[in-house]
């Protein structure tokens, strides 16, 4: 195979009360059937109360075999069948199925749907909880459909029910991620004339949406109205606002709030997810210095940062050439026992890679061997990945059985050993490539198809039957 072609591969379930009645147990497709039978007969006349006397288990694939049989032509049925086997005390939606149901029926394309079921209740005369408006209002949640989620509260009272708060948080959080901010704080104060109170859900909802438009004042703000209302701050609503101002880049900002974190301690100390995010983000802007800063805070604090902090450092190191300091902030951070050795240098190699020095990383990556230092996975296909493009299988070759004595295989991307075979192949290097294809079998990790035939070709000259076999079995 040509070093292009290796280049371009690597780039590449219903229970009722009733016992006397019928019971269909809709786990199969012939009872799916039933049921849509039965629901497509009594269609058109508040078909919910045609369904209690059924005792069955509801489950979501039983739920899902009768929403595809209602699927194109019985959307309406469909839907109320999806809602009221949500309000079953015995079963609960996952949000896989919201998904499902969202897609299936096009909700997003199509939002009246809901309205035409919500309107077929009240022309019936429907038996219509708080827990039927919920079902609905999630599926606007899964759409992301903000003013369809917020003329769903608005049609509530028409039935004589009050949202609660969760409810009130759905919707705002839909006005929030819209960007209607001032909704959104209509919304909150209408809750309090309600007689309701805004939970840490709905600070966390409005704090974020501020934020993202940039309204800081106004998410600064909310923490005095927390407070009034004696819902106290932690550490989850002051990191949300941390973030949003960094995004908004007021970094000075950041550093204050951070300081405030600190001197408050309690539930609002500063944990660190905190400080990783205050140091990437310094390091995104390619401010290093200040986020080595914020890692003194963060150990002065006795908080120890984690791979992900240290992570984000090198990369920032790399980007600026400081190859060399990097290596006294691997001893730093490995000192304080949260990060080990193996993984500071995995995120060395790969930083060094991404920066386009290959040899720096096949430097470092050869220190983490000679070292007894376990590589992980990302950082074994990356250098075995970088010598297959350099045309030098055998290196691979000798470098994936080295990892291999270390125990570090099972991790690397099973893409890279079937390039590393087909060029051990295409250079002849029968013994390495036979090796190779016996680990292969061993771990279960099947050759990619489109080179089985080349590989079969050069494996047959070495005589090993089994392997030959079990080769063209998998190709077939």
């Amino acid at each position: 195979m040509a070093l292009c072609s290796i280049s371009r591969f690597l780039s590449s379930s219903i229970r009722l009360e009733n016992p006397k009645f019928l019971t269909f147990h809709f786990t199969t497709a012939s009872s799916a059937d039933k049921v849509f039978n039965h629901l497509k007969k009594n269609n058109g006349g508040n078909m919910e109360k045609t369904l209690a006397p059924f005792s069955a288990l509801l489950d979501a694939k039983s739920v899902s075999n009768v929403l595809e049989r209602c699927y194109p032509g019985q959307s309406q049925m469909g839907l109320r069948f999806f809602i009221w086997a949500g309000l079953q005390s015995n079963y609960r939606h996952s949000s896989y199925m919201y998904t499902k149901v969202c897609k299936l029926f096009g909700i997003h394309q199509n939002p009246q749907l809901l309205f035409n079921v919500i309107d077929a209740y009240r022309a019936e005369s429907c038996l219509v909880s708080l827990k039927t408006f919920k079902v609905v209002l999630n599926l606007y949640k899964e759409a992301k459909l903000a003013d369809e989620a917020l003329r769903v509260l608005r049609k509530m009272p028409d039935f004589g029910l009050r949202a609660d708060t969760t409810m009130y948080n759905v919707v705002i959080r839909l006005v929030c991620q819209k960007g209607d901010m001032d909704m959104a704080g209509s919304l909150m104060r209408e809750m309090g004339s309600m007689d309701l109170c805004p939970d840490m859900i709905t600070f966390v909802e409005m704090v974020k949406g501020f934020c993202n438009a940039c309204r800081l004042e106004d998410a600064c703000g909310l923490f005095n109205v927390m407070k009034e209302q004696g819902c106290l701050p932690n550490v989850v609503l002051y990191s949300v606002l941390l973030d949003g101002v960094c995004r908004c880049g007021n970094m000075e900002k950041a550093l204050e709030l951070l300081g405030e974190m600190e001197k408050e301690g309690g539930n609002c100390s500063p944990n660190v997810v905190t400080y990783t995010s205050l140091i990437q983000r310094f390091c995104e802007k390619g401010r290093l210095s200040e986020a080595l800063k914020v890692l003194d805070r963060m150990e002065a604090f006795g908080c120890a940062p984690n791979r992900i902090t240290v992570s984000s450092l090198i990369k920032c190191f790399c980007a600026e050439d400081r190859v060399e300091e990097i290596y006294k902030l691997i001893e730093r951070v490995v000192r304080g026992g949260n990060v080990s050795p193996g993984e500071c240098y995995s995120s060395l190699v790969v930083s060094l890679k991404t920066n386009q020095k290959p040899h720096e990383a096949e430097k470092a990556f050869r220190k983490m061997l000679d070292s007894g230092m376990r590589p992980d996975g990302l950082a074994c296909s990356i250098m075995i990945k970088e010598l297959c493009l350099e045309g030098r299988m055998l290196d691979g070759y000798h470098l994936c059985d080295e990892i291999e004595s270390l125990g570090c295989l099972s991790s690397i991307d099973s893409d890279i050993y079937s390039i590393l075979l087909v060029g051990l192949c295409r250079q002849k290097h029968s013994l390495e490539a036979v090796k190779l294809a016996r680990l292969m079998l061993k771990k279960g990790i099947r050759p990619q198809a489109p080179y089985i035939d080349s590989i079969v070709k050069i494996i047959k000259n070495s005589e090993d039957e089994e392997l030959v076999n079990n080769l063209t079995i998998i190709g077939r």
